[in-house]
């Protein structure tokens, strides 16, 4: 397994995080267990800040990956923007005393509720998404008698080359207006023309886990091209262009990932050119990352129940997590690395499939890892978790969600309980004419 951040095998040769020792942290705060490396996902905020400063950039975490109230809080300390997609995750953020003014509101269909809170907490930007909901964002203005300031999501018809269903940058797609077909010029028209709502640019997404730059610089060019072709006809002009987020992290061998610098010179340099060509104002560039933040700053602990052999197949071991803390092996066949924890240092002898506990036969985490040889109690660590994990998991079979801690500097603190089983049944709720048959 790769290290990152403050990964490193200790005096004991167990794996050590922040400080940490892993076997240690499993002993005391149980497992599964995230470990969230605070130094790592600082010094992930950090580059960004620093590689989008040296132009007109803006920097918006993505909440989706992974947003707690101790998140929110070390993303205001470094001076990040926050972009939310749900009510949850603004609401989440509003707790969290994160600055309103440094969010951004996305989403493909958000409710009237979603929208009044957001103008009452006084975001940023509303990222419209559609034609109808443009129309029910000027009634709402017009009832609270406020303004909004939004952009539009465009689809700048771009396939980036990942998984089918994290790819979002083509033109058959839920989110955003097309632009060859005319809805994203008419969002244009429709926009100006509403009171109290200013529309201020445009924005894309091209999708996740992106190992490629060339479609960032694309859709900045296609994007300012629209941009012109619509100030030409209606006399707006773009003064923000937001590129979305998606640029790929390490998982397995083989994973190459460009720097963040990078990805900044090619935004930068293509928005500029673009701009020059099309006789623009160069936008302020806003850019809103979430993997390449979280990811590899995470990673979960387990402890191995069951082994079995199946003699000239495989060896399944089991450990007591699974596709409810992390359901991207099953819903992406994403792939992950492993070691085990109390032989952080040692050479792998044997070759195992890492199986998790819920009752479907798609619940594999790792398929024919190869670790030193594993006995019942192990602690395995699975790397770069921290994005699209605890944000996605659920309670499949009734099994409670992990809790979360945060290591720095040799200290580890709860920032999510563990949920009990007592949790789960908290909003269940028994009819009266059942009632009298429980004894």
């Amino acid at each position: 397994m790769r290290f990152h951040g403050t990964m490193r095998i200790n005096d004991k040769g167990h794996l050590e995080i922040g400080g940490c020792d892993t076997v240690e942290l499993a002993r005391v705060f149980g497992t599964p267990l995230y470990v969230l490396d605070e130094e790592l996902f600082r010094e992930n905020c950090r580059a960004y800040r620093r590689a989008f400063a040296r132009g007109n950039g803006r920097v918006l975490y993505a909440g989706k990956a992974l947003l707690t109230l101790a998140v929110c809080r070390l993303l205001d300390e470094e001076g990040l923007g926050l972009d939310v997609v749900s009510g949850g995750e603004l609401y989440t953020a509003l707790q969290a005393r994160f600055p309103a003014s440094r969010i951004y509101v996305h989403g493909n269909n958000k409710s009237p509720a979603e929208l009044r809170t957001a103008l009452e907490a006084g975001v940023r930007r509303i990222v419209v998404d559609n034609l109808d909901e443009l129309e029910l964002l000027g009634r709402i203005v017009a009832e609270l008698g406020t303004e909004a300031d939004i952009l539009l999501r465009l689809t700048p018809g771009i396939e980036a080359h990942t998984h089918e269903y994290i790819r979002t940058g083509q033109i058959d797609s839920k989110f955003g207006l097309v632009i060859p077909n005319g809805q994203a010029l008419e969002g244009v028209r429709r926009s100006v023309e509403l009171p109290g709502v200013r529309l201020r640019g445009l924005h894309c997404h091209i999708g996740s886990q992106i190992f490629e730059l060339e479609p960032y610089a694309d859709a900045a060019r296609i994007l300012m091209r629209f941009a012109r072709e619509a100030r030409d006809e209606t006399g707006w002009t773009i003064e923000e262009l937001n590129l979305g987020g998606g640029l790929g992290i390490y998982y397995t061998a083989g994973d190459d990932p460009p720097a963040v610098e990078s990805l900044a010179e090619t935004i930068f340099g293509a928005v500029a050119e673009a701009a020059g060509d099309r006789d623009l104002p160069v936008p302020e560039v806003t850019v809103e990352p979430g993997r390449s933040i979280a990811g590899p700053a995470g990673t979960t602990l387990y402890t191995v129940g069951t082994i079995k052999e199946i003699p000239g197949v495989r060896t399944y071991v089991a450990v007591d997590g699974g596709m409810g803390d992390n359901p991207r092996p099953a819903l992406y066949g994403a792939r992950y690395e492993a070691c085990v924890a109390i032989k952080a240092g040692r050479e792998a002898d044997v070759t195992v499939s890492l199986a998790g506990r819920c009752c479907e036969s798609g619940d594999m985490l790792i398929w024919d890892a190869e670790l030193p040889a594993l006995k019942t109690g192990d602690i395995v660590a699975v790397s770069c978790t921290g994005a699209y994990t605890y944000s996605m998991a659920g309670n499949y079979n009734r099994f409670p969600r992990p809790a979360m801690v945060l290591v720095r500097d040799g200290q580890a603190e709860l920032i999510v309980r563990r949920e009990s089983y007592a949790d789960l049944i908290r909003n269940d709720l028994v009819p009266a004419r059942l009632r009298d048959t429980m004894t």
